[in-house]
This record gives C-alpha cells, structure tokens and sequence, in this order.
C-alpha cells in the first residue's frame, strides 16, 4: 500500500526533546516500513525517517532560532505540496486537526485524519459537521465525548517503538514526573504526593510560554525541597533511564486527556503509572496490572504503598501486547484497507426515515 504521512511541522519527527504527536507519527511511519509499505513522510528537513522523506520546510518550528515566523505559512506551504503529490498514494494520512479540510474535498475518500487533542472548544462541532466527509480517528473513545456526531472511522490507541525503551527491573527509589509544566497535567500535585511519603521525585518536564507565569508563581517555590529535582526537558535517548529507574511514574491530571502517551512510555520501561480517573486513563492503564487509578491525592499515596503488588515484567508485557508501534501501525492498516467504506459520513436518521 502506498501511504502519506501528514504530521504537524511544530517538532521534529522524532521530536529531539518533548512532542506528542509527531513522536507518534514517527513511530507509525517506521512500522508501517517495517510491515513493508511504500510510505512517504511529509516533514521538516531535521525528520529521521526510514520512509521516503519529502521535505516541506527547514527544520521544525518549536526549536528554529528565527525571531519571526510563521506557523500558518508553513502549514499551508506543505498542504499545498502534498495535494500536488497526492495522487501517488492510496492513502493519505492527516494529522493536522482540521486546516486542510477545505484542500483535499474531493478526494476525502482517500484520506484518514487523526485527532491528537482535545475536542471540547469553541467552533469545532461547525467545522466537524460542515466537512463530515472526512473519516475521522480518535486515539481513544473519551476524547470523542464532545463530537459524538462526527465522522469516526475508529479509535486506535497510541503505540511506540518498543526497542526506543529499554525494560527495567529494579528501580532505583524515586518517583518521576514527565511531559508538560501546566496546571492540567499537575506537577503541584506530583509534588504533594512525593512529600506526603518522603519519597524523592524527579521532574522531566517542558515549560511552555504560556505556563512560564503558572511555574514561577505555583511549581517554582515547590522546588526548594531536597525530596524534588527539577531536571527540565528530556529527549528519547534519556527516558529509559529517567523513567525505567522510577518506582511509578504519577499522572495526577485534571483534564480530558486525549490519550497521554507518556503513561505507554513508562510502560515501556516496565514502569507502572498512577493516573487520576481522567479524559483516557481507563482506557491505557488496567487497574491493579500496570498501575493505579485513582481519585485523588489520597489514593495516589496509598497506591504508591501497594506498587510492591504489581510484577514490572507483566507491564512490559501489556505495553508490548497493547501499544508497541507494530501494534498501532496493524490498526491503522485495517482502517486504510476500508478507507472508502469509513468515508462515507454516517447518514442523519431523517433521511433514513424518509427514504425507508
């Protein structure tokens, strides 16, 4: 099969230090190589890729030391280029949200659009409705809770490249914390439940723009604790030995998380995750095999005090039986193989009615 891969230009795919979605696209792209498809990568000059790599701007946008530019240019620049190429493929693969709805019309049979984030905004059910041609991903069943009526063609939980992560047996103490300074992900809360049990924690996390206010007036003052290490951003070589050497990796979020692809990575390590009851979370993590749902801080510290129940092999296990990238690339395939039947939007029960 012959398959584009459309992911957003903001990292690099791989991403070098925090990043979502183009760390998925990347692994969906080596594996479905691996499975021995013709697969062509849309992507920034700085992508490593075993597909074949078209090149549709310098380098990702995040980490390009230009004072000025445009993300909205460079989007569109590499739309433009993928509808000039788009009849080599079978299917072309879009994960872009929404922006090249209006570009690719009339051949939406032929593609599949990935949602990567959350769907409760304001203007989204108009655009979900006015281009319902578009068969539509979810990457888990709760993150399509505010678009019940859109076109979904199925969910395919997130996967991984199992060989970026290396299994850990015994780890060596600490909790961890990795992924985003925000209030929704709760690194305040990662903290409370650290000290509650004089354990140590370490923080991996990204500071974005937005947060800077947030980190310096709620998570900075937290620091000045000897139990808490602030280490900053870290990239794929480093989290086997940041995350396998964690006793859990704590998840306390306050938010519809989509997915939470951070919770697969510790997995991956063998790592078992304590994740409060939110957005995705009943969806990857299995109560009482690979880690602890909780409600609240409370339940986080007494599930820390029970992770000696839990068999760190048997989560790796569950991570290579459920979320290894092989995995996710063979959902994907038998969405593409079915392409044209999950383009069809789901017909309104009126026009059943009137018909019948």
């Amino acid at each position: 099969m012959k398959i584009a891969q459309v992911p957003p230009l903001y990292e690099a795919v791989p991403p070098r230090l925090y990043g979502g979605t183009e760390r998925v696209v990347a692994h969906l792209t080596d594996a479905l190589v691996d499975l021995g498809h013709q697969v062509t990568l849309f992507a920034s000059g700085d992508a490593r890729t075993r597909a074949e790599l078209v090149v549709v701007r310098d380098q990702a946008i995040r980490l390009d030391p230009a004072p000025l530019k445009s993300d909205l240019a460079a989007h569109m620049t590499m739309l433009h280029e993928v509808r000039r190429q788009a009849h080599r493929f079978d299917v072309i693969h879009f994960h872009t949200d929404m922006i090249h709805f209006p570009m690719f019309t009339d051949i939406a049979g032929r593609t599949l659009t990935t949602l990567h984030g959350r769907l409760d905004l304001k203007d989204l059910a108009g655009v979900y409705r006015r281009w319902s041609q578009y068969p539509l991903v979810s990457i888990s069943d709760d993150q399509r809770r505010p678009l019940p009526f859109a076109n979904w063609a199925g969910t395919v939980l997130h996967g991984v490249a199992a060989e970026t992560y290396a299994f850990r047996a015994a780890p060596e103490g600490y909790l961890a914390f990795l992924g985003r300074i925000s209030p929704e992900k709760g690194p305040e809360r990662a903290i409370a439940i650290a000290k509650r049990l004089g354990k140590p924690l370490k923080i991996a996390a990204k500071v974005d723009n937005a947060d800077v206010e947030y980190f310096r007036a709620v998570v900075e003052p937290l620091l000045d604790d000897p139990l808490v290490e602030f280490i900053g951003e870290i990239g794929d070589h480093q989290k086997s030995d940041f995350l396998g050497g964690a006793e859990a990796l704590l998840f306390p979020i306050a938010w519809p998380e989509p997915f939470g692809l951070v919770m697969i990575e510790a997995m991956a390590c063998g790592t078992p995750v304590i994740a409060y009851d939110c957005g995705s979370v009943r969806e990857v993590v299995e109560n009482g095999l690979t880690g602890f749902i909780v409600k609240d801080e409370d339940g986080a510290v007494d599930a820390v005090r029970r992770l000696g129940t839990l068999k760190r092999r048997r989560v790796r296990e569950q991570f290579n039986a459920r979320f290894s990238a092989v995995a996710m690339a063979e959902r994907y395939l038998r969405l593409y193989e079915n392409i044209e039947e999950t383009s069809a939007p789901p017909t309104p029960r009126l026009a059943l009615a009137q018909t019948g």
